[in-house]
C-alpha cells in the first residue's frame, strides 16, 4: 500500500510503497475488529460499583408499627428497599468485566484497523517527529503543514523526545502514543493518525505477528 510521507518540517510529501502493510478484500476481519474493540473497552472498566442489600445496610430491626389496626400495609423492617435509607434490590456489586481474546484475533483486528484507517486517508507518515525547543508554536507549525484540518489527532512514534512531549502537551485534541503501546482501540478512536517512519515499521511488524508486544492484550485495566 502507498502512504503519504512528509518531511520532518511537513513542507513536502512523497508517496512511498509499504509492501508488508496489511491488505484486505471484502469484510474479512471486521467481526474480529469489533470483538477486540469491545474487549478492550470492557477491560478498561474498573467494575467497583457496589450497593448494600437489606442485609448489609445499617438500620434498626424494630418493627415500624403494629401488625394490625394501622389502616395501612404491614411493615416489618425499615431496611427493606422500598423504605427511605433502606437497602438496594438487585443493585450492582463488584465484578470483573474483562474479556479474553486470543492472539490471532488481536493480530487480525490490528491489521483490519490499520487497513481501514489507511484506506480512509486517515493515516499519514512523517520522517521524524522532532522540534528544536520545547515550545508549542514549533510543534504547531509542523501540524499545520501535515494536518491542516483542525480536530483530534493521534501522534505515534517509537520513543518521543522530551522536547516533543513538552511541546505537544498543551495542544487541544492532540494525543501521543508510542508504537509499542498502540492499541486497536486507539486506531479506531482517532480518525487522523500521524506516525513516524520508524514507528510504522514497528506497527507493521506487530500487526504481522513479528513483535513481542502482540503477546499481551492491549487495553487491559
Amino acid at each position: 500500500m502507498k502512504l503519504k510521507v512528509f518531511t520532518s518540517d511537513g513542507s513536502n510529501s512523497t508517496e512511498k510503497e509499504f509492501p508488508h502493510f496489511p491488505q484486505f478484500d471484502g469484510e474479512r476481519g471486521i467481526a474480529a475488529l469489533r470483538q477486540v474493540v469491545l474487549a478492550q473497552q470492557a477491560n478498561k472498566r474498573q467494575g467497583n460499583a457496589s450497593t448494600k442489600t437489606r442485609a448489609e445496610v445499617s438500620g434498626t430491626g424494630k418493627k415500624l408499627f403494629r401488625q394490625k389496626g394501622s389502616g395501612t400495609a404491614r411493615q416489618g423492617s425499615r431496611r427493606v428497599p422500598h423504605q427511605r435509607h433502606g437497602g438496594v434490590a438487585h443493585g450492582p456489586k463488584p465484578r470483573d468485566y474483562s474479556q479474553k481474546t486470543n492472539r490471532k484475533m488481536r493480530l487480525l483486528a490490528m491489521q483490519r484497523a490499520l487497513f481501514d484507517r489507511a484506506s480512509a486517508g486517515g493515516l499519514s507518515l512523517i520522517e521524524t517527529i522532532a522540534v528544536e525547543a520545547p515550545k508549542t508554536k514549533h510543534f504547531t507549525s509542523i501540524l499545520n503543514n501535515v494536518l491542516p484540518k483542525k480536530g483530534k489527532a493521534l501522534i505515534v512514534d517509537d520513543v518521543f523526545e522530551t522536547n516533543v512531549a513538552l511541546a505537544a502537551r498543551n495542544i487541544q485534541g492532540i494525543s501521543l502514543a508510542e508504537s509499542s503501546d498502540l492499541s486497536v482501540l486507539d486506531i479506531v478512536k482517532f480518525h487522523t493518525i500521524l506516525v513516524s517512519t520508524k514507528a510504522i515499521e514497528t506497527i507493521i511488524a506487530r500487526a504481522n505477528g513479528d513483535g513481542a508486544c502482540d503477546l499481551t492484550e492491549k487495553g487491559a485495566a
